[in-house]
């Protein structure tokens, strides 16, 4: 009991020791309130930026496995992924029908072309592939329909375009694009689809493409390799839930059979999952954040020094009251936590106000500059401790050195 009526007395001083000069106090408070505000508003930016890129990886679809071609030699010079023509159609079949772990492949070959309906054009990629792509890629059309088993069969001069590339050659005439002809590299093709709005990304924008069957591809835009056969850009595969590793390890072993590849180092194809571009997008947005964090720290720092340093100058000024304190018998233990608890409430206090802060900046940052934020409760409880400890280390220097003060010295100073 004793002991709660003298922490109260303690921090009934300290309060009152902090209101003795309120402008300076408020001031100092201000370093901390900007450092917590940081903190909180950076971390959610880095970490609404790992979420972010997580949704797209996953949006991409489900157990994604991407073969592409490369890295081939070439006289003792290694080629680009993707650069060698190295995989084709036959591969993507291959693949379909001897690998028990697989689920679903499709073939693709993506290209630049110029894109023209009317007066109005524009750049964009043309995917030629396989039905099977959208199940694949979890990327469906919003109008329409995509391609079927038998448009593929025929080789049917038809279209599905991405939602960027309708807005740019249908949205200023406002028409339809359905059933409308759209000339590329002076072949029509007829739109029967547009795409769901998909969105940009890692890899590329999925909005600014048009797919077309693969054998209409073949039959118009690309042509055939008269060495490889059917080339290929890329091969998607979707794996049997739980069946990565044994999927990745048939098609590996596959494609060396199918290429008299023997030594491994001599691969002419590259596997890639969604495990590892998940890796490297939150290798990527860790980073990110970690030089956030570390950018907001430094002004934690200054707030950090600032209390040190108003510490230090009111020591100075209430030397005299010190003494008489210790004249009359105050300890050096009740000195020391008078001026550490003065230094904690301070910094208590621009830290809670700093959190308000930092959450109202993230969540102004998301509504109105449409940033991906995430405050997190883990951002706030460590900002909260954060506050706590630079209270507590920057504090005991001038609480020790208040408590070590001489009461006679004291009493003699002016």
């Amino acid at each position: 009991m004793k002991s709660l009526e003298e922490l109260s007395e303690l921090l009934a001083i300290a309060w009152q020791g902090i209101l003795s000069n309120r402008l300076r106090s408020a001031l100092t408070v201000l370093g901390i309130v900007i450092g917590i505000a940081s903190v909180i508003t950076l971390l959610g930016i880095g970490q609404g930026a790992k979420l972010e890129a997580e949704k797209q990886v996953q949006s991409l679809g489900v157990n994604l496995i991407y073969v592409r071609p490369g890295a081939a030699n070439l006289s003792s010079i290694s080629q680009g992924q993707g650069s060698a023509a190295t995989l084709t159609y036959d591969d993507a079949q291959a693949i379909r029908e001897t690998c028990p772990a697989v689920e679903d492949v499709a073939a693709q070959y993506n290209s630049g072309f110029q894109a023209q309906y009317g007066e109005q054009n524009t750049s964009t990629s043309v995917v030629a592939t396989e039905p099977s792509y959208v199940d694949i890629r979890n990327f469906y059309p919003a109008k329409g329909r995509f391609f079927s088993n038998t448009d593929m069969k025929e080789a049917s001069r038809v279209c599905v375009l991405g939602e960027t590339v309708a807005n740019n050659l249908f949205g200023a005439s406002g028409e339809n694009p359905m059933r409308k002809q759209v000339l590329i590299r002076g072949e029509l093709f007829e739109v029967i689809g547009v795409m769901e709005h998909k969105g940009v990304t890692q890899m590329m924008d999925m909005d600014d493409q048009i797919f077309i069957p693969l054998t209409t591809g073949y039959a118009t835009l690309v042509g055939l390799n008269a060495v490889t056969g059917k080339q290929v850009k890329s091969i998607l595969v979707r794996a049997k839930e739980n069946e990565d590793l044994q999927a990745q390890f048939q098609i590996t072993n596959l494609l060396r059979l199918r290429h008299n590849i023997q030594n491994p180092d001599s691969d002419d194809f590259t596997l890639r999952t969604q495990a590892d571009i998940m890796q490297t997008a939150q290798s990527i947005t860790g980073v990110f954040s970690l030089l956030l964090g570390a950018t907001a720290g430094i002004s934690l720092l200054v707030g950090g020094i600032g209390i040190m340093n108003i510490m230090l100058v009111s020591v100075t000024e209430r030397t005299k009251e010190i003494g008489i304190r210790k004249a009359i018998g105050a300890k050096y233990s009740e000195i020391l936590a008078q001026f550490v608890i003065e230094a904690v409430l301070m910094s208590l206090t621009g830290g809670i106000l700093g959190i308000g802060l930092g959450v109202a900046g993230a969540s102004a940052l998301s509504q109105f500059a449409n940033w991906k934020t995430d405050v997190t409760p883990a951002s706030v409880v460590l900002s909260f401790c954060v506050s706590l400890a630079i209270g507590l280390f920057f504090g005991i220097y001038p609480a020790r050195k208040a408590a070590r003060l001489d009461p006679i010295i004291a009493l003699r100073s002016e």
